[in-house]
């Protein structure tokens, strides 16, 4: 079973949920309005309408607060993979479930870019610090590499590829060399075949 990414160990209690969907709600249009390199928790605090102690309370700091929007998206993706219709979900070959997957990835880069950069580059001012959206990532991808390449090396593979799909590559990718989607995409379907003359039959 594939592990959802952040799930909480015991149900929060009902004004705490209500808490924190007041400040997500609050986060989301301070956003809109801003964008997500501008969003700030004195900000969100504002207009939420509760203290600053109160947002660094429930979410740690900014990139808690970027990590919880995050979370709420990710969670439709894990969804997808779980009991969605194949090939992202079950009931496809592993090869045709690990290209789905990592276009979907490539597609959630394109429709929350700002998001995921803001996130990836709160974390790499974080030592040690990692998202638990990667870690679910890493392991359904390996999950699956296994399935169709036992003899391989499973967790490597699954993070070359996840590498390869990051926001931060691709967004670069598109910068400088003014990749299309589909040109992305294109160059993970080159990927998955051309990682070794066997990789993922």
């Amino acid at each position: 079973m594939l592990p959802m990414a952040g799930r909480a160990p015991a149900p929060e209690r009902a004004d705490a949920v209500r808490n924190r969907r007041r400040i997500l709600a609050a986060a989301e249009a301070v956003a809109a309005r801003d964008g997500f390199a501008g969003l700030t928790v004195d900000a969100v605090a504002r207009t939420a309408g509760v203290g600053v102690g109160t947002v660094y309370r429930r979410f740690t700091d900014r990139t808690g607060l970027l990590l919880a929007l995050r979370h709420d998206r990710e969670l439709e993706l894990q969804r997808a993979i779980l009991t969605g219709p194949p090939p992202l979900g079950p009931g496809s070959p592993a090869r045709d479930r690990i290209r789905a997957f990592l276009h979907a990835l490539v597609d959630r880069v394109d429709m929350q870019r700002e998001l995921l950069l803001s996130v990836e580059a709160g974390l790499a001012g974080a030592a040690g610090r990692r998202s638990p959206a990667v870690s679910v990532h890493h392991t359904h991808l390996a999950m699956l590499i296994r399935e169709a390449r036992p003899d391989a090396d499973a967790h490597y593979l699954a993070a070359a590829l996840l590498a390869a799909v990051s926001p931060v590559t691709i967004d670069r990718h598109q910068r400088e060399r003014g990749a299309t989607l589909a040109e992305v995409k294109a160059g993970v379907d080159d990927l998955l075949t051309g990682i070794t003359p066997r990789a993922l039959p």
